[in-house]
């Protein structure tokens, strides 16, 4: 298995190595690029209609208008668009729409990203216990009435701190490095998970509750241009990273031991992904709550389009998790005049989902890789 997997990796830089720089693209480069830009036109095909679509509907052509910036009745022939149709799509859909797309992508690519470093098809976000520590710093400013603001930090803060914790518990001698960080996350997430319990357990049933367990459920209900800004930043930060790391996540995914052969540090290789990834989580959970089950199904999804190479396999998950919670977002905020949170339709939809995974392609989700 590991001899094949060496051969498809050499097989998959030879022609990079040996390509001039005046050579057409190779029929694997295609390949590579095919599944990325059909992810790409679904990410972008969904934006535009949870634009047009809701309980108050825009037609896509003044949606189309009103990105392109074109002046009612102006130099581009457009009609006159109404005022409110304006605000509906650039103050309250548009801000949505993004911050969808960066929650849900950043979810599915540190499920994709710690599913091959851990080598376990069952490995979601959840198991570095970041979520549970970003949900109790926001559980703890709903509780203590400090704001927004305070909200978004800490979550933040509390996310990195689970990740310091989990750094902690497995920094000593002993012990298989992937089970006593597995073993680290689950404790901390214990923990913080505990402290969620006793912060709503404290809170008043009828004022601050309420407003703490729809947070926990999850939503992007008032999303804002300046919430948008505040998970750009780590959101991105961590995707980045992960993304320039994924060919040597792609041999660590290997092994430690044909990893350290081939030149990677798997220790430090892995700490870096761990710490990208609870970056993106803590981002995440900042501003939309505990969405659960996008960084478990979504990364299973793409594996079995693009196979279990993560050059592929981790940007396509990216915009395939975005695109996801866009519908999931638009499909919330349009069935009833009530809010759906988040949470409760992803676990609604991925459960089932999973399920029907596991029973049809039991042998084809990890074993291929």
């Amino acid at each position: 298995m590991l001899d094949e997997s060496h051969a498809r990796i050499d097989r998959r830089r030879a022609p990079r190595e040996h390509r001039g720089p005046g050579r057409a693209p190779t029929p694997e480069r295609v390949r590579t690029l095919r599944p990325i830009l059909i992810s790409l036109g679904a990410l972008l095909t969904v934006a535009l209609l949870a634009l047009t679509l809701g309980r108050f509907d825009v037609p896509f052509g003044h949606v189309v208008q009103i990105l392109l910036g074109t002046d009612p009745g102006g130099a581009f022939g457009g009609e006159d668009i109404p005022p409110t149709e304006h605000n509906v799509v650039l103050l309250v859909r548009m801000p949505r729409v993004l911050l969808a797309a960066l929650v849900g992508g950043g979810l599915a690519l540190g499920g994709a990203a710690l599913q091959a470093i851990f080598r376990n098809p069952l490995v979601s976000p959840d198991i570095i216990g970041v979520s549970a520590g970003a949900s109790f710093g926001g559980a703890l400013a709903l509780l203590l009435g400090l704001g927004p603001v305070m909200l978004v930090g800490g979550s933040f803060a509390c996310g990195l701190l689970a990740l310091v914790l989990v750094f902690l518990i497995t920094s000593g001698r002993g012990g298989t490095p992937v089970l006593m960080l597995v073993l680290g996350g689950v404790v901390t997430g214990s923990f913080f998970s505990a402290l969620v319990a006793l912060v709503t357990y404290l809170a008043d049933p009828f004022t601050t509750l309420p407003a703490i367990v729809f947070w926990l459920l999850g939503s992007i209900a008032g999303a804002t241009p300046g919430q948008v800004l505040v998970a750009v930043g780590p959101i991105l930060l961590g995707t980045v990273v992960v993304l320039a790391l994924r060919w040597r996540i792609n041999v660590l995914s290997l092994g430690d031991d044909d990893a350290a052969a081939l030149g990677v540090r798997p220790r430090r290789l892995r700490w870096v992904v761990l710490a990208s990834v609870a970056l993106i989580v803590a981002g995440a959970v900042a501003v939309s709550g505990v969405i659960s089950w996008v960084g478990l199904v979504i990364p299973h999804l793409a594996r079995m389009w693009v196979g279990p190479d993560n050059r592929v396999l981790l940007p396509v998950s990216v915009l395939l998790g975005g695109a996801l919670l866009i519908v999931v977002d638009t499909v919330a905020r349009s069935l009833t005049a009530g809010e759906i949170p988040l949470g409760v339709l992803t676990a609604l939809i991925g459960a089932p989902v999973f399920f029907v995974l596991l029973r049809r392609h039991r042998d084809r989700i990890w074993d291929s890789a």
